[in-house]
C-alpha cells in the first residue's frame, strides 16, 4: 500500500483525510439528530449546544496542538501555515466540553446533555481515523517504530505502530460496551458520556507513550497532560454516582 491512499472517483482524486473528515462531521451530526433525546431538549437549545461544541472543539484542538512543542510554536508564531496545520482530538473534546457547559448556563439548561453526544462522537472519531490512517506520514498520527506484527510502513521504510487502527479498535469496543450498559443498566443522566470520556482519555494517555511527539512535560507530552486534567474531572464525577451503588451492592451481599 502506498500512502496517502487517494480516493479515485475516475474524474477526480480526493485526499483521504479531507474525505473522511467531512464524512465524520456529516455522519456524526446526522446520527446526533436521529438519536438525541428530543423530549429532554428542544431543537433550538440543542442547536445552540451543537454550535458551542463545534466552536469549542475548533479552538481547543488548535490550542492544545500549539502546546505540543512550545519552543517551536514561539519560533513560528507569525507563520499562519504552522499555526493552522495541526489539531488534536483530545483538545477538541475538552474544548467542546468547556464551551458546551458555558453555553448551557447561558441558555438555562441544567440537566446533562452529554449522553446524546457520546455515540455520534465515537462514530465520527472512528470514521475520521480511517482518513488519518490512509493519509500516512503527512497526518502525524502514526506511532513509533516497532517489531510487532501490527507494524505498518507508512512510506519512510520503518514499520510503525498504526495507532490510528489501535484507536479505531478501542472506540469499537468502547462503543459496544457503552451501548450495552445504556440498554441494561440504570445509569444516571450523563453517566454514558462520562464513561466515554474517561475511557477515551485513559486510552489516549497510554497510547501516546508510543507516539513520536515531544515529551517535554516531565516525560509526558501535551496530550497526556490534558488527558490527566480531564481524567481528574471525570473520575470525580463518576465517583459521585458510583460510590453509592457500590455501598448498596455491599449491603445486599451482607444480607
Amino acid at each position: 500500500m502506498t500512502f496517502p491512499v487517494w480516493i479515485d472517483l475516475g474524474f477526480i482524486k480526493l485526499h483521504p483525510h479531507a474525505v473522511f473528515e467531512a464524512l465524520a462531521y456529516f455522519i456524526g451530526f446526522r446520527v446526533y439528530l436521529y438519536t438525541r433525546s428530543k423530549d429532554k431538549l428542544p431543537i433550538v437549545q440543542g442547536m445552540w449546544i451543537v454550535v458551542a461544541a463545534i466552536l469549542g472543539a475548533a479552538i481547543g484542538s488548535k490550542a492544545l496542538y500549539w502546546l505540543e512543542d512550545p519552543a517551536k510554536t514561539i519560533d513560528n508564531w507569525r507563520s499562519y501555515t504552522y499555526l493552522m496545520e495541526g489539531k488534536t482530538i483530545v483538545g477538541g473534546l475538552l474544548g467542546g466540553l468547556i464551551a458546551v457547559e458555558w453555553t448551557k448556563k447561558r441558555i438555562g439548561v441544567t440537566h446533562s446533555t452529554g449522553d446524546d453526544m457520546a455515540l455520534p462522537l465515537m462514530l465520527g472519531m472512528f470514521i475520521g481515523r480511517i482518513g488519518c490512517f490512509l493519509t500516512g506520514l503527512d497526518d502525524h498520527t502514526y506511532g513509533t517504530a516497532t517489531s510487532w506484527i501490527t507494524g505498518v510502513d507508512f512510506g519512510d521504510g520503518l514499520h510503525r505502530h498504526p495507532t490510528q487502527l489501535y484507536e479505531m479498535a478501542f472506540l469499537l469496543l468502547l462503543g459496544i460496551m457503552l451501548y450495552r450498559w445504556k440498554k441494561s443498566a440504570a445509569l444516571p443522566d450523563g453517566a454514558i458520556f462520562q464513561l466515554f470520556m474517561a475511557g477515551y482519555l485513559s486510552f489516549r494517555f497510554a497510547v501516546d507513550f508510543i507516539k513520536p511527539t515531544p515529551h517535554v512535560y516531565w516525560g509526558l507530552n501535551n496530550i497526556q497532560l490534558a488527558c490527566l486534567a480531564g481524567l481528574i474531572y471525570y473520575f470525580a464525577l463518576i465517583a459521585k454516582w458510583l460510590k453509592p451503588r457500590i455501598r448498596s451492592h455491599r449491603k445486599e451481599l451482607q444480607r
